[in-house]
């Protein structure tokens, strides 16, 4: 399997899939990126289909002393997701994960306000959802942003995304309505892993890309992707 050269790249080809399955005829579609990588490949996809971009943030809980290892998730909205056993294996206390999330809360808040500002959070009753990131690893950030869209009661859920494991897609397909992947891996490792070039995104290219993203929706859908 060839590597993907970057997220916008990824989000063109992702993009395309998304068109052969019919979304660009989708009415009342939202996308969102969730921040920060999540959303150069959701701008793509947005342009794409003619439909308007959007973020949910959401902030991973990491294992104290092993940060990198998330022990849950939390999102925009409310949504929140614990990795059971990982707590139970490694005997981590309510006060830990507490402390974990508070942290994690002032930052996800943080982002909010600066990537929102005093833009109302979109009505989802009677829409078509796509929450885009640029892979999955655990599934855990995703978990809690679908736990939070479920709240909001959108009419179809449906999770988008360039690479993840094939034991990842089939967990979130047990909760949203539709998986798009267009890389399922089985020796997987890392999302980073298969991208040529993946830096870090960061806040200023998010705000540049929501800007440019705001005539999307409101225009004639853009012509399709050549990928020769």
């Amino acid at each position: 399997m060839r590597p993907l050269k970057d997220r916008s790249q990824a989000g063109e080809l992702l993009a395309e899939r998304l068109v052969e399955l019919g979304y660009d005829q989708q009415p009342n579609l939202l996308v969102f990126g969730l921040p920060r990588g999540g959303v150069p490949v959701a701008f793509q996809v947005a342009r794409r289909l003619g439909a308007p971009l959007e973020v949910w943030v959401v902030r991973k809980l990491g294992t104290p002393g092993h940060e990198e290892l998330a022990m849950g998730a939390i999102a925009s909205g409310g949504g929140r997701v614990l990795n059971q056993e990982i707590v139970d294996s490694l005997q981590i206390s309510a006060q830990a994960i507490a402390a974990v999330e508070q942290q994690e809360l002032a930052e996800l808040e943080r982002r909010e306000r600066l990537y929102r500002g005093q833009r109302p959070f979109p009505d989802l009753s009677g829409k078509t959802v796509l929450l885009v990131d640029d892979g999955l690893a655990t599934g855990a950030t995703m978990k809690a942003a679908i736990a939070a869209a479920r709240q909001k009661k959108p009419a179809r859920l449906v999770v988008a995304v360039p690479v993840a494991p094939p034991d990842t897609v089939a967990e979130i397909q047990a909760l949203v309505d539709e998986v798009v992947c267009l890389i399922t891996p089985p020796f997987f490792q890392a999302v980073g892993l298969w991208y040529e070039h993946f830096p870090q995104t960061s806040d200023e290219e998010v705000l540049a890309l929501l800007q440019a993203a705001r005539p999307f929706g409101a225009s004639a859908r853009p012509a399709p992707f050549d990928a020769g």
